[in-house]
C-alpha cells in the first residue's frame, strides 16, 4: 500500500495523478463506518408477543472516516499553475523537489485553509486497491488497481434489474463504480493532521483523519 495513496487538491482535474496531488507513504489505512438507526421500543409488547419488540427505522444515515498513518519523504511535486514558461499556458508543468518538511507544511496549510483556496485545500483522497471483478460483476482477465470506494457495482438511475445490480432500489445513484486508477476516489476533507519534526530522521511520521463527505461549496 505504501505508494498508492494520493491526496488531491481542490484544484485537481483530469487524470494525471502527478499534478495537483501529494503522494503519501502510508503504512496503515483504517476505515470506520458508524451507522445511526433510530429505534423505538414498543410498550407492553411482552403482553401480546411474549417478548419485547423494538422497531428500527433505517434512514441510511452513516458517518464514514479514514485514519491514516505513515511517513513523508522528500518528493517531486507539480502544480498546474507553475509552468516552465509562465507566459505559455501550453508549456509543461514544472517538477519541483520538495523536502519532507516542506511537504508537511503544505499539507498543514491545506488543512488550515477552506475550499475557496483551491490550490491549498484538499477535496479527495485516492487509495488504490487490487480488483479482480469489474463494475458489472464480470471476472477480470488481469488484476487491476482501482480507488477504494463506497459506491456499489451496477448502473444507477434507470435500466433493468440486471443492469442496476447492487444499485437496485437506489433510484438517485449516479456515481459509477471505479474502473481504473484514474476513477474518482473518496470525496471529503482532512479533519485532522498531525506530525512532528525529529532531528534523528529525515522522513516525517504523520497521522491523518479524513472524513468522507460532499463538501459545499
Amino acid at each position: 500500500m505504501t505508494d498508492y495513496v494520493y491526496l488531491k487538491l481542490q484544484k485537481f482535474s483530469g487524470s494525471d495523478l502527478t499534478i495537483d496531488t501529494i503522494p503519501l507513504k502510508v503504512t496503515s489505512a483504517a476505515f470506520s463506518v458508524d451507522k445511526t438507526i433510530p429505534n423505538l421500543t414498543i410498550p407492553f409488547a411482552g403482553v401480546g408477543f411474549g417478548q419485547a419488540k423494538t422497531i428500527a427505522l433505517d434512514t441510511g444515515k452513516a458517518e464514514r472516516r479514514l485514519n491514516l498513518t505513515g511517513y513523508i519523504v522528500d518528493s517531486v511535486l507539480k502544480r498546474s499553475h507553475t509552468r516552465v514558461d509562465p507566459n505559455d499556458s501550453a508549456s509543461a508543468v514544472k517538477s519541483l523537489n520538495f523536502t519532507s518538511q516542506e511537504i508537511a507544511q503544505l499539507i498543514a496549510s491545506g488543512v488550515d485553509a477552506t475550499g475557496i483556496n483551491e490550490y491549498q485545500s484538499f477535496q479527495e483522497i485516492t487509495i488504490l486497491m487490487d480488483s479482480k471483478v469489474d463494475k458489472a460483476y464480470n471476472q477480470r482477465t488481469d488484476t487491476v488497481q482501482i480507488p477504494f470506494t463506497f459506491k456499489a457495482r451496477g448502473d444507477g438511475g434507470g435500466g433493468t434489474a440486471q443492469e442496476k445490480l447492487d444499485n437496485e432500489g437506489a433510484f438517485l445513484a449516479k456515481d459509477t463504480f471505479p474502473t481504473s486508477v484514474t476513477s474518482t476516489g473518496l470525496k471529503g476533507y482532512v479533519s485532522s493532521f498531525g506530525f512532528s519534526f525529529d532531528a534523528e530522521t529525515v522522513e516525517i511520521e504523520f497521522t491523518m483523519e479524513f472524513t468522507i463527505a460532499d463538501v459545499l461549496p
